[in-house]
């Protein structure tokens, strides 16, 4: 997900994120939503039918589900197993009903969603709905279990205006005039997925199929208004598709379907098809990197998704870096610097007023997650993880993570393992003090020349430890530079190097490899 940065201090402290607890009880095997919308008014009509099977004896199915509160909120009409009706509590954000059994059970609902489908205008004053579930905003339109680490099979059955088209997770498969007013689509995908990726989009849509990329069907979905504008903007997503499936794994989903939107965030990585926010077209092809942050979670977060929300820079800092390694691609290493030096300020500038480590379980409002620990430290530690490596052993890893960890969930720990068998370098330090320590090195340098030997003194000023190499880059009046590196393992130490000539200045990273703060 790209957060849309103008608005998002505003939306975090208007809408408060409920935290939904992990439910080890209940695996969910498969949603199958039937969902009516309409012109006159924003009430849904729902019927979810829902497959699952409970991992201890139970007697309650309990899902998160938000209840009608002040005329918003949905409102369960009955609950039907084999036939029978079953009973149900239903309060705030959570339903609880009353069965034993395992077999399947259908949830008829109404209601108006107070956030999760978000049903708006657009730019242009056109009707439209969007699902837009992050972090857990499914449940306040769906009947479902929201969290990452519940991943199921997911069908939705869409009956909208006919004016409008439907696009949703999975592969379509049917659309059918059900009268002269109104059209039903299916989509269905036989992949679990975290339910922050389930989503539809209903609009009045002008579609682009840009044909089979890297072997997947590719479209462009957006407003009809600037639809030659949009066209150009999202035809880059080729060349970004096809950079994932090379270097990654090929493409996780059937579909990839890049579509403008009227949501909260500058992105959202939906699986299969991705919501961007509706001035992202412009003709100019200025959201390039905000494709390709979105597609890279296409593959880290939707497909692999973190275990728990603590472990978020799984999917943010993955799809943070992996536009990093495409901008590298497409126009060089100056730029990856350039992307990386601006990251670097921005993780440097939140660590001087927030002081956590990027896993972070501390949270209660999960909205306070979308920070720089998540996404630009996380690219950092990638970044430098890579460093560490080497380029072959870090395709190698990454490959290799998502090959076990693809349709599953992950942790850090998982991670650390692959990158471990791959290199083996004990790596415990590194992801110790990069994802668990507060902050980064701040580093005063101090060195002096006398008889021909550089005595060069690295001092960390942070309160944390840290270990790490570092690259320092000796500047001549009458010679070419010269660069020699170090490992720091100690919060002060000292080096001495000889050289013919007295250095006029000394660099700290000269090629960008290291996250630290320089002490003035």
């Amino acid at each position: 997900m790209k957060r849309n940065f103008s608005l998002f201090c505003l939306l975090n402290f208007l809408a408060p994120v409920l935290l939904l607890a992990q439910n080890p009880k209940v695996d969910i095997l498969e949603y199958e939503f039937h969902l009516k919308l309409n012109d006159e008014n924003d009430v849904i009509k729902g019927n979810a039918i829902i497959d699952f099977q409970y991992n201890e004896d139970a007697d309650v199915l309990e899902l998160d589900f938000a209840a009608e509160e002040n005329g918003k909120g949905m409102i369960i009409d009955s609950i039907l197993q084999n036939g029978k009706q079953l009973k149900f509590q239903h309060s705030q954000e959570k339903l609880n009903i009353n069965t034993s059994s395992e077999d399947e059970i259908s949830i008829f609902y109404h209601g108006i969603p107070e956030d999760g489908l978000i049903i708006s205008e657009n730019k242009y004053g056109d009707r439209t709905f969007f699902g837009d579930n992050w972090p857990n905003r499914a449940h306040l339109w769906l009947p479902l279990i929201d969290h990452p680490s519940d991943k199921a099979k997911v069908s939705f059955y869409v009956t909208a205006p006919s004016k409008y088209q439907v696009v949703a997770t999975g592969t379509l498969q049917e659309i059918t005039n059900i009268d002269d007013e109104n059209s039903l689509y299916v989509y269905a995908t036989p992949l679990e997925l975290p339910t922050k990726v389930m989503v539809i989009g209903v609009a009045e849509f002008a579609v682009q199929h840009l044909g089979e990329i890297a072997k997947i069907p590719l479209s462009s979905w957006v407003y009809p208004e600037n639809k030659e504008a949009g066209f150009y903007d999202y035809a880059q997503a080729e060349e970004i598709l096809q950079f994932f499936s090379e270097k990654i794994a090929p493409f996780p989903f059937t579909k990839l379907a890049n579509v403008q939107s009227t949501t909260r965030y500058g992105g959202m990585e939906n699986a299969g098809n991705i919501f961007y926010f509706e001035n992202s077209v412009d003709g100019k092809r200025s959201s390039e990197f905000l494709l390709a942050h979105e597609i890279a979670h296409q593959w880290f977060g939707d497909s692999a998704s973190e275990d728990d929300w603590s472990h978020l820079w799984l999917s943010e800092g993955f799809a943070t870096y992996f536009t990093d390694l495409y901008a590298e691609h497409q126009y060089g290493k100056s730029k990856l610097d350039e992307k990386l030096q601006q990251e670097r300020r921005q993780v440097i500038g939140f660590s001087q007023s927030t002081k956590t480590a990027v896993i972070d379980s501390s949270r209660t409002n999960l909205m306070e997650l979308l920070n720089p620990n998540s996404y630009q430290k996380g690219a950092w530690i990638l970044h430098m993880l890579r460093r560490k490596v080497g380029d072959e052993n870090f395709w190698k890893a990454i490959q290799q993570y998502y090959q076990k960890y693809k349709f599953s969930n992950a942790t850090s720990e998982d991670l650390k393992v692959e990158f471990e068998a791959v290199s083996g370098i004990n790596l415990n330090q590194f992801f110790k003090q990069w994802l668990t320590q507060y902050g980064q090195p701040k580093i005063k340098l101090e060195y002096s020349y006398k008889n021909g030997k550089l005595k060069i003194t690295v001092q960390q000023l942070q309160k944390n430890d840290f270990e790490f190499p570092i690259e320092l880059q000796l500047n001549y009046a009458t010679k070419d530079a010269e660069i020699i590196d170090f490992n720091i393992t100690k919060k002060k130490e000292t080096f001495e190097i000889e050289t013919s000539e007295k250095p006029i200045s000394i660099d700290l990273d000269p090629n960008t490899n290291l996250l630290f703060e320089e002490a003035l």
